[in-house]
């Protein structure tokens, strides 16, 4: 194949996946404008247009999507081999960066790393918490770990923790005059303390399930927050009853300063995952953190 059409090719690729000529000409070196034209090269030497471009977006065409789909594995196959080669000569060194949420953070993120750092000083792990889901790629970030309910299909997701189950939780002093709920319902009549979630824009829907039955339910109460650790002390206060991951409460619950309740409605789902795109050429440092952090049942 000629030199010039490989280029072609890579260009195409570049700008089809990121959307964008300019984002793509800043990934490969070149101006927007060599890149435009290296593109209507390609689509006039193969006679069909590829891509879709209007002055705020582009999109590949249903023969550029056809053609970005048979070639990109065949590229991405060549970077994996060149990447494989560097690791026999480099040893596992560089930044690895993280986004997560607090809890996965506090209770398996950092438990692995503390592990794996001391054994490799030239490893650099930047965890980034934040209750939004990042767009890891945009954000430039490596991996981002979130429940693999919630990870897009395009990611590859290896799991790194057991399943969980929420809690509904508060203490003791708070039920000490009222009765604990006995089904999702009878939340109505307690005070609860929401929890904000960015992603979605408004409070979190308390998730529910028995028997096959799934329920969403809307709480009330004085008290919204946008952080977990802060519903989990208000729960300890006496604030109200408080809906979190199951292992965040634990030690409250067996030390009696936090009362469960429904948890014959809180079923378990599928836990944290770490995701990063399929796409992502896994340098020795990123495949020692993977490996640190995938779960062994």
């Amino acid at each position: 194949m000629r030199r010039d059409i490989m280029s072609d090719l890579i260009a195409f690729l570049a700008v089809g996946r990121e959307r964008s000529f300019t984002r793509a000409a800043g990934q490969l070196g070149v101006s927007p404008s060599a890149l435009s034209h290296a593109l209507r090269g390609l689509e006039e030497r193969v006679g069909v247009r590829l891509l879709t471009r209007t002055t705020r977006s582009v999109a590949p065409t249903e023969a550029g999507e056809r053609l970005l789909n048979a070639i990109a594995p065949h590229f991405d196959g060549i970077e994996a081999e060149l990447a494989q080669l560097n690791e026999l000569r480099d040893k596992p060194a560089g930044t690895i960066r993280i986004t997560s949420g607090l809890d996965a953070a506090e209770t398996i993120l950092w438990p692995a790393l503390a592990r794996l750092l001391p054994d490799y000083p030239d490893i650099k792990v930047e965890i980034s918490v934040d209750l939004a889901l990042v767009d890891i790629v945009a954000e430039r970030f490596d991996a981002g770990v979130r429940l693999g309910e919630t990870i897009a299909q395009d990611m590859v997701a290896v799991r790194i923790g057991p399943d969980m189950r929420m809690a509904a939780v508060a203490s003791p002093a708070y039920f000490a005059d009222r009765k604990p709920p006995l089904t999702p319902h009878e939340l109505a009549e307690h005070d609860c303390v929401n929890l904000r979630l960015p992603t979605r824009g408004g409070l979190y829907a308390w998730e529910f399930e028995k028997e096959g039955r799934a329920l969403n339910v809307r709480v009330e109460g004085q008290l919204i927050v946008n952080d977990i650790t802060l519903a989990r002390q208000a729960a300890l206060d006496g604030a109200g009853i408080t809906y979190l991951p199951d292992d965040y409460v634990k030690a409250g619950i067996e030390a009696g300063s936090l009362v469960r309740v429904l948890g014959d409605w809180s079923p378990s789902f599928p836990g944290y995952h770490l995701y990063y795109p399929s796409r992502r050429q896994q340098s020795a440092a990123f495949a020692l953190v993977v490996a640190a952090l995938r779960h062994r049942d």
